[in-house]
């Protein structure tokens, strides 16, 4: 059973939405053309990020808890990663929506914007000749500046608080990817290219590396429904 441990894991982080997202309230499905959008257009990059970063030895997978089906040499379970991570993200961001109806961050969102783009642009210079670090806080940093000067967004607020109750969810399970609660790591890491620093056994980058997924996959889905005039909620 190990060596399906990782497909589990998917499974598990999807079966929330797939349980609770065809409700009348949610109708979270309803717009499966933006949730798909921002799958493929977040994905593709960090597919390739993810392969070059694997070729290179930076990062790895632990055959043991794969099924051995691979994809240009990427398990197919992280491929299912970068689909069941941001529908289950963007599912409690939507949920919170509906449920939260005062935007409690919104004031505060872009402040908190600029500044981690000033931190993150700084620490990404800074550890420069470490692959991951340096590459996550700089992508992370450009991308959110490109979102506050450009997309100019009213739900970077809601965005925030998505992603912190993502949070939880994310310790948990990229808590079992990286080794707690089981005898070896799904998915290591080469610490010569980190900070070496961890939350549990959570690179401290991985939480950086969410919320560009995260942000990118939203400020997609988001377009798209602006577009479509798809809230329904």
């Amino acid at each position: 059973m190990e060596k399906y441990y990782y497909l589990f894991i998917n499974l598990i982080t999807i079966s929330v939405p797939l349980i609770r997202g065809f409700e009348p309230r949610i109708q979270f499905f309803s717009r499966w053309r933006g949730l798909l959008l921002g799958v493929a257009g977040a994905g593709i990059p960090f597919i390739v990020w993810d392969i070059l970063f694997t070729k290179n030895g930076i990062w790895g997978f632990n055959d043991k808890y794969l099924t051995g089906i691979t994809l240009i040499n990427l398990p197919i379970e992280e491929w299912l990663f970068f689909i069941t991570v941001p529908m289950a993200c963007i599912f409690i961001y939507e949920v919170l929506i509906l449920f939260i109806k005062r935007d409690y961050v919104g004031k505060i969102s872009y402040p908190i914007t600029y500044l981690l783009i000033a931190l993150l642009l700084v620490a990404g210079l800074v550890f420069i000749d470490l692959a991951y670090t340096s590459l996550t806080f700089l992508l992370t940093a450009m991308y959110l500046l490109f979102i506050v000067t450009v997309v100019k967004p009213d739900y970077l607020g809601r965005f925030y608080l998505g992603y912190l109750v993502s949070l939880l969810p994310f310790i948990v399970v990229n808590g079992i990817l990286t080794g707690s609660f089981i005898s070896e790591p799904i998915v290591w890491y080469n610490d010569a290219e980190n900070l070496s620093t961890r939350l549990f056994t959570i690179p401290i980058e991985d939480a950086f590396y969410m919320l560009l997924l995260l942000i990118m996959n939203t400020s997609i889905y988001e377009w798209w429904k602006i577009r479509h005039h798809a809230r329904t909620f």
